[in-house]
């Protein structure tokens, strides 16, 4: 690892954010495919090549779902609150689904089964630890999908972001599978946004999780035996909706790519829950090589781009008064 300089350390932040905004957006069109039905690597556009059947046909090109506006809302949620706060978290993931908060024209569209049932049941007064579990064996990607502002914004130790990481899954993904996914993403992306190499950022995430879940049986339990990370050859994944799958597609794909636009397109070509996918590996390519590896084509494609520019200055200027950019 080299040091970073302060602009290096800012076009990573900026990448993640808008890494994984333009993956969902560039998802969106092709979602609910066959992988034998995604055009070819060079045809993956915003806007899909002539005579592809687009999902969500009603949806202009540049358009983020749901994963990129529950992401916005837990980094809006951050910076308002100083940290994370599991009730106001959850009262802007109710806005969104009610009314449109950080969606694009405020509309909403492509929500999940698990999370329509959980703010339901958080909007009739249910705790919002316990609306996660209103399946319990609900173990899709939902909360994976738009963790990534926490670990960009996080001032603490490890352990605290792992602890944080668990708890904005309750409110609509609670299994325990999901927030062990979620915490081993976030440590990931914290060793990517500070200069390391892809596998040793997750080779020392893994021994990190392993360290902090060795009291825990049950957490520990879970990694090991649900996630295998110690197995050979286990981080392959198919662009599906369940959350270890949806994580192996991502370390699978950051394993070997060699920039923003490699990853991304790589992970709609998976097919399947293409959005999600190309979010969830764009964030940590964006991390990973920075805001200016990203296509500038994308970016001004991206809509709402002036409501996303505001919230990153916002974080920026939050990591400048808390001294979290002189160290780098």
């Amino acid at each position: 690892m080299t040091k970073l300089t302060n602009e290096e350390y800012i076009s990573k932040i900026k990448g993640g954010i808008y890494g994984l905004l333009i993956g969902d957006a560039l998802g969106v069109p092709y979602e609910f495919h066959m992988k034998e039905d995604i055009p070819t690597i060079e045809q993956i556009e915003m806007t899909p090549p002539e005579g592809f059947i687009r999902a969500h046909s009603g949806t202009a090109p540049g358009t983020w779902s749901d994963d990129g506006a529950q992401a916005l809302c837990l980094l809006d949620s951050l910076l308002y609150k100083g940290s994370f706060d599991l009730i106001d978290f959850s009262d802007r993931v109710l806005a969104w689904y009610e009314n449109g908060l950080w969606a694009v024209d405020n509309r909403v569209f492509d929500v999940g089964i698990q999370t329509s049932m959980a703010l339901s049941m958080y909007k009739s007064g249910g705790k919002p630890e316990n609306c996660g579990n209103v399946r319990p064996d609900g173990k899709g990607n939902g909360a994976l999908m738009r963790v990534l502002p926490l670990a960009l914004w996080h001032k603490g130790t490890d352990d605290d972001l792992v602890t944080d990481a668990h708890k904005q899954c309750l409110i609509t993904h609670g299994n325990i599978t999901n927030q062990v996914c979620c915490a081993l993403y976030c440590l990931i992306a914290r060793r990517l946004l500070n200069g390391y190499s892809f596998d040793i950022s997750l080779d020392s995430a893994i021994q990190k999780l392993r360290d902090i879940y060795a009291n825990i049986p049950e957490y520990s339990d879970e990694f090991l035996f649900r996630l295998q990370p110690d197995e050979p050859d286990i981080w392959i994944g198919k662009g599906g909706g369940y959350v270890v799958d949806s994580l192996r597609s991502a370390v699978m794909i950051m394993k070997t790519a060699h920039s923003y636009e490699e990853a991304v397109k790589q992970a709609i070509a998976l097919g399947d829950d293409t959005d999600t996918t190309a979010c969830i590996t764009g964030g940590l390519a964006g991390v990973k090589f920075g805001c200016d590896n990203i296509p500038i084509r994308w970016v001004n494609e991206l809509r709402d781009k002036d409501k996303v520019d505001k919230l990153i200055h916002k974080l920026i200027m939050n990591l400048i008064n808390n001294n979290s950019l002189s160290n780098k």
